[in-house]
């Protein structure tokens, strides 16, 4: 204003401009530490009328209560029928896995000692050659039994934690995973366990399909939820819509009021969140 105020004065004639020029000329330089207090002013009363009007516009927009709950209710039940239909799905897998490995497995192994026990006052050869290979086959049957326990809740998740499973699970990769483990605590088992399967998952995914040379794991806590980012530089355009593995991963964590986000935009990187609503427990006892 100070700047223009001598062309504005000049318009009305030069009778009066000496007085005008004086005076307004004050009053304009004056205007400044005015437009500066209006500024901090604004400034700090923005947030202030940008809360008021947020909780106007949630009176005015927001469900009823008895919408939410409705809302809720309806949640619940889809979550609850896929968690049902999930555990359904693992038993009939792990009864398959039974069945057709180590049940199988034990299975021979009798009618071999059987046949050793028959064989063994006359044959005393053939009988320890039976029992050899009965006892590669009780090797084998206990291989089995140990993965499909590492299947159902893997001994490293239970003993150490969510941070240590993962990192179990990146040692185990062929692929190149830095992970970062930031919790200050333990999640509860079932929590982590879900956690770890979608992990899991998803680096089953990035193996697959990502043809990825770098993958990035970032696990934390923040806000009450854990969260988890798996991150690649692979080809990107995966789609939730295109196969059953995301899918399930929804279902696993809508149990838990969880969310799984995906951003893989065509030619990468892409960054798939898991974030999963709960209380930790124990301090971390390792860092890596």
């Amino acid at each position: 204003m100070p700047a223009y105020w001598s062309p504005i004065v000049h318009a009305g004639g030069n009778q009066w401009y000496a007085f005008i020029h004086v005076t307004n000329g004050t009053a304009a330089l004056l205007s400044v530490p005015l437009g500066i207090a209006f500024l901090g002013l604004g400034v700090w009363s923005t947030p202030l009328f940008l809360r008021w009007y947020g909780q106007a516009a949630r009176s005015m927009l927001a469900p009823t209560k008895q919408a939410a709950l409705e809302q809720q209710v309806a949640h619940l039940a889809e979550s609850r029928a896929e968690v049902v239909d999930t555990g359904a799905a693992e038993i009939r897998r792990i009864e398959r896995d039974l069945h057709d490995g180590a049940q199988a497995r034990l299975v021979a192994m009798g009618m071999t000692l059987s046949a050793a026990e028959q064989v063994l006052d006359q044959n005393p050869a053939a009988a320890r050659a039976l029992l050899l290979e009965a006892r590669d086959a009780s090797a084998k049957a206990l291989i089995e039994l140990r993965d499909l326990v590492r299947g159902i809740h893997p001994p490293v998740l239970a003993d150490r934690g969510i941070g240590e499973a993962v990192r179990a699970l990146a040692m185990d990769s062929p692929l190149k995973i830095r992970v970062t483990n930031e919790l200050p605590g333990r999640p509860p088992a079932p929590v982590e366990s879900a956690a770890y399967f979608a992990v899991s998952e998803l680096l089953a995914n990035v193996s697959k399909h990502a043809d990825a040379r770098q993958v990035w794991i970032d696990i934390r806590y923040e806000h009450g939820l854990l969260r988890i980012d798996v991150g690649d530089d692979g080809r990107g355009g995966a789609d939730p819509g295109q196969g059953t593995g995301l899918r399930g991963i929804e279902r696993r964590l809508s149990a838990f009021d969880g969310i799984l986000a995906l951003s893989s935009p065509p030619g990468g990187p892409t960054v798939a969140t898991v974030e999963v609503p709960c209380e930790l427990s124990s301090p971390k006892t390792s860092s890596f």
